[in-house]
């Protein structure tokens, strides 16, 4: 199991979902583990019901059936499929809305979801899910990758007592992206990074503020690692081995 972890780290993300049917048919006695611990990239289906999209993962399915945030339905159908309290339910709704308008604003578009649910020990637990798909054909706004995706993943366990309450946060982010042009040809870059963030907070503003803050926050530190550890050792390592021409043409010496 330690060593299938570990090669499931070292996957691109775009060749995880193979990677994983492998892994699951060669460990089957480790499936339930491999599936709850492997995160995948993220998938989008359409609520026929409301309009929107809404993304699919492991933490709003039930059977074969996924729970739309908007509607609160299960697709395809499901009849006894589990759902969040009403009080719960209520904070959902108003986590969908607001990360909505966060994921506009902060990623110029994509899809968002939020699924919360009771734990066992009389708190509970939310996930935020971003996809954006950032490709010519996608979400992209701008256009410059031919192909491109970034899959954020928080999950934030909640156990609150009296007026203080404990989270903790575990995030993920997937990425990739590909490049084709002239001056270039074709690049590609993938990969992911995992987090974990514990913190004891009031909750006289809300938990819907304290985790808001928290995933801001977490966010931030995983783009400026991604840029420091993919793009930063990238780069220097192309204009090792091929440096900028600009560069080349100065150390030419005069004729």
């Amino acid at each position: 199991m330690e060593a299938a972890m570990g090669l499931m780290r070292r996957i691109p993300p775009k060749q995880s979902e193979t990677a994983l049917s492998a892994l699951l048919s060669l460990l089957p006695q480790h499936s339930s583990d491999l599936l709850s611990q492997v995160d995948q990239p993220l998938q989008v289906l359409c609520d026929a019901e409301c309009g929107k999209e809404f993304i699919l993962c492991e933490y709003n399915r039930d059977a074969d059936s996924y729970r739309s945030p908007w509607s609160n339905k299960y697709h395809p159908p499901l009849e006894d499929g589990s759902h969040p309290s009403p009080e719960l339910r209520k904070l959902e709704i108003e986590a969908n809305d607001i990360f909505a308008i966060y994921c506009d604003q902060y990623y110029e578009g994509g899809v968002s979801s939020v699924y919360m649910w009771e734990d066992e020990n009389e708190g509970f637990v939310a996930c935020f899910l971003i996809k954006k798909d950032g490709s010519m054909s996608g979400h992209g706004r701008r256009g410059y990758l031919q192909e491109g995706a970034w899959d954020a993943i928080h999950v934030i366990e909640v156990r609150q007592e009296e007026e203080i309450a404990h989270y903790s946060l575990t995030s993920t982010v997937m990425l990739s992206l590909t490049t084709n042009d002239e001056s270039s040809g074709t690049f590609n870059l993938s990969g992911s990074i995992r987090r974990q963030m514990n913190m004891d907070l009031p909750v006289s503003e809300g938990h819907l503020c304290n985790m808001g803050r928290m995933i801001e926050e977490m966010e931030s530190k995983l783009r400026n690692s991604l840029d420091q550890v993919y793009f930063g050792k990238t780069k220097e390592m192309v204009c090792t081995l091929r440096p900028p021409s600009e560069l080349v043409q100065m150390k030419l010496p005069d004729s």
